[in-house]
């Protein structure tokens, strides 16, 4: 009968680490050498006419620590307060250099599958993948885009490219917004102005005007986008570099390996907040500029038209559309594009491509109608437009 055990443990290399000490208020050691040593276990045969074999089987399990080092505690000993914080911020840097590595071999393997190289791509996209920017998915719909004549041309604008690639469906919401906008907008003038529809047709014709104008860049700037710009200068100002690191929507789902701070966020509400007030003040100049060209020119072909129409205050109701802008259209469509679409239709239906389609399409309908809403009423508020009897 044959018994396994251990019968032989040979150093086949041990050293003991000598002994270093350091003086910090009082005496401390540590190890300051590598321990390394291996351990045989050989078999023993027992039977009943001998109790002991010879050793002459190979060994049949080596266990070998070649790299077996202690680590000295920091100086100073101790641990807590400051220390703990810092270990917290180098976690947190570890992560997301984890998820840049991560990134990086996503990518990559998406190119090797797609047998493209980084030569290939455009060197903002290169610069992105080689810096562990982009997950594999954005690389994959990036070649998915450019099978499409009309997108591999909206590709080549950075603005465009960097939209595309954060949401597929991007072209058909810039759609929705112009092109159904114009209806529903009108059908909200009707609605607030009932009949005086006919009397009020230059603010109606101003107030479409205005809003196909605006309605691109409401879409524009709030919309979720894949980071593909240089670094910027070092010689910019501290609240340049803010800006330039905040997300363009306050909402937007941050891609593995970025993140936004929440005074970030809140700094995307105020960047986008600005550029609506400049976006709709102009819009309200051309606007307002033609219903007084179209009031003038009623007025001389009907003469009792003069009496009961003034030409619309030019300064005043483009400053007042502008903050309206700024405040009411820039949250609405923050919340729309942020929460509303990229965090809870897009995670619901992203394998089904034309149901998410049609409900962006009556949310963001909804919407418009409720803006034209609201911009009548503010308007009658503000003053910058009167109910004529």
């Amino acid at each position: 009968m044959a018994i396994t055990t251990f019968a032989n443990l040979t150093r086949k290399s041990l050293s003991l680490p000598s002994l270093s000490y350091h003086h910090n208020q009082h005496q401390e050691f540590y190890p300051t050498n590598k321990l390394s040593f291996t351990i045989t276990t050989r078999r023993i045969n027992f039977s009943s006419t001998s109790y002991f074999h010879t050793f002459t089987c190979p060994p049949l399990i080596t266990i070998k620590a070649s790299s077996f080092s202690f680590r000295p505690p920091a100086a100073g000993g101790g641990g807590g307060g400051a220390g703990d914080g810092g270990g917290d911020s180098n976690n947190g840097d570890d992560e997301d250099g984890g998820d840049r590595e991560k990134n990086k071999k996503e990518a990559l393997m998406a190119l090797a599958e797609a047998g493209r190289s980084l030569e290939s791509v455009p060197n903002d996209l290169a610069t992105a993948i080689e810096g562990g920017k982009l997950p594999g998915s954005i690389v994959k719909r990036y070649f998915e885009l450019e099978k499409s004549a009309v997108f591999r041309w909206l590709l080549g604008f950075g603005g465009f490219k960097e939209r595309l690639l954060a949401d597929d469906l991007f072209l058909t919401k810039v759609g929705i917004e112009c092109g159904v906008g114009i209806f529903t907008k009108t059908a909200a003038e009707l609605e607030k102005r009932k009949e005086n529809f006919r009397k009020e047709l230059d603010f109606v014709f101003a107030d479409v005007v205005m809003a196909i104008i605006a309605d691109f860049m409401l879409v524009w700037l709030p919309a979720p986008t894949v980071s593909l710009r240089p670094p910027l200068k070092v010689s910019a100002g501290p609240l340049a570099t803010f800006f330039y690191g905040c997300p363009e929507n306050a909402f937007q789902v941050a891609l593995a390996g970025t993140s936004f701070s929440l005074l970030q966020r809140m700094g995307a509400i105020v960047r986008n907040g600005a550029k609506l007030f400049a976006v709709g003040t102009g819009a309200s100049l051309v606007g307002t500029g033609i219903t007084n060209a179209l009031i003038n020119a009623r007025k001389v072909v009907d003469k009792s038209f003069a009496g009961e129409a003034e030409d619309v205050p030019i300064l005043s109701t483009s400053v007042a559309y502008g903050v309206y802008m700024a405040v009411s259209s820039n949250l609405r469509y923050q919340i729309l594009a942020g929460i509303i679409e990229q965090r809870i239709l897009e995670p619901l239906l992203h394998q089904h491509k034309l149901i998410l389609s049609a409900i962006c399409f009556a949310v963001r309908t909804g919407n418009t109608f409720l803006g034209s809403l609201m911009w009548v009423d503010y308007a009658r508020w503000t003053g910058i437009q009167k109910i004529r009897e």
